[in-house]
């Protein structure tokens, strides 16, 4: 079984999020590993709900430890994230999200190879696309993670 290392403590994950990723989110804390280690969800960019900013950072997390942080050759590629269960706990008068996501992805270079074969076969009756997605479904890592959102008062 493949694991992946917790991302370390960043004393400033938005700056990290707006270098690595060019996307500003409202955001503090660390990775949300725990509660102790919560993503601290500040306020709401406008017209975005909470679980699709919650689902954003998980995403970028994912990215990041199994992508960014890998050697080439342990590099993960179409990496998804899909909410399986949520739950909002109460802790010492603070509200947190506690949301299990399952994460996908495929090895980098195995990923490359399956999309040139689809682009490459798409149009060719020869390219069997029941069994290219087969091999892709075979091919495909699955984790269940946990990230914890602290949620600020504002959002309540």
């Amino acid at each position: 079984m493949t694991t992946f290392q917790q991302l370390q403590e960043n004393p400033n994950i938005q700056k990290l999020i707006k270098e690595t990723f060019d996307a500003d989110l409202p955001i503090s804390g660390d990775w949300g590993y725990s509660k102790e280690k919560a993503s601290i969800i500040e306020m709401l960019p406008e017209d975005m709900p909470l679980s699709q900013l919650e689902h954003t950072l998980t995403s970028i997390r994912a990215h990041l430890e199994m992508n960014i942080t890998q050697t080439k050759e342990n590099r993960y590629a179409g990496i998804n994230a899909n909410e399986k269960l949520r739950e909002r706990i109460s802790a010492n008068n603070v509200m947190f999200d506690k949301v299990n996501y399952e994460i996908t992805a495929i090895k980098e270079e195995l990923y490359n190879a399956f999309i040139k074969e689809y682009k490459e076969g798409y149009d060719n009756e020869a390219l069997d696309l029941n069994e290219h997605f087969k091999q892709r479904k075979e091919a495909t890592l699955t984790r269940e993670v946990i990230h914890y959102f602290k949620l600020s008062h504002k959002l309540l």
